[in-house]
């Protein structure tokens, strides 16, 4: 009976929560948190991994970092590499001309994603590390509520 009662309320729980409209979603690379954010409400946080060269914005394509400042979350792949992801807008006008002056390429393919497809279940392990190319890589089951939670054209905030 307690196990129905928990089930219960962690279903109606996660109801409430994807009922909400998530108006913005707030990335911390040094504290590894990704917010979901309802109007003034923090509705979930999740940790996260990044790229192995995580410190600084991204500066041009292969650098293994994540940019910082406000993009989009402008579409999402399905059936990407990774268990689901969601495209971060990055680069912007003012990243593709920085990239210019130093005549490199800026890069992309910026996401929020899941698990390299087939090895969710090394996600225990996986998240201590960084691993990614520059994305934001959460955990399977985290990326499926992400996934859920988040629309497109939502503004994400990623801070140093």
């Amino acid at each position: 009976m307690a196990c129905l009662l928990i089930a219960a309320f962690l279903a109606s729980n996660s109801a409430v929560a994807a009922a909400e409209k998530v108006t913005l979603v707030r990335a911390d690379k040094s504290e590894r948190t990704l917010e979901l954010i309802a109007g003034d409400r923090t509705v979930r946080t999740y940790y996260f991994a990044l790229g192995a060269n995580p410190v600084g914005h991204k500066q041009q394509q292969g650098d293994e970092r994540t940019p910082e400042g406000r993009y989009l979350l402008d579409w999402r792949n399905p059936d990407s590499i990774a268990f689901r992801s969601i495209h971060i807008s990055y680069p912007n006008q003012a990243d593709r001309a920085a990239a210019a002056a130093r005549g490199v390429d800026p890069g992309g393919d910026i996401m929020i994603h899941g698990q390299p497809n087939g090895w969710g279940w090394w996600s225990w392990a996986l998240q201590w590390v960084d691993w990614t190319d520059g994305c934001i890589g959460v955990t399977d089951r985290d990326m499926a509520e992400i996934w859920d939670m988040v629309q497109d054209g939502t503004p994400i905030e990623i801070n140093p």
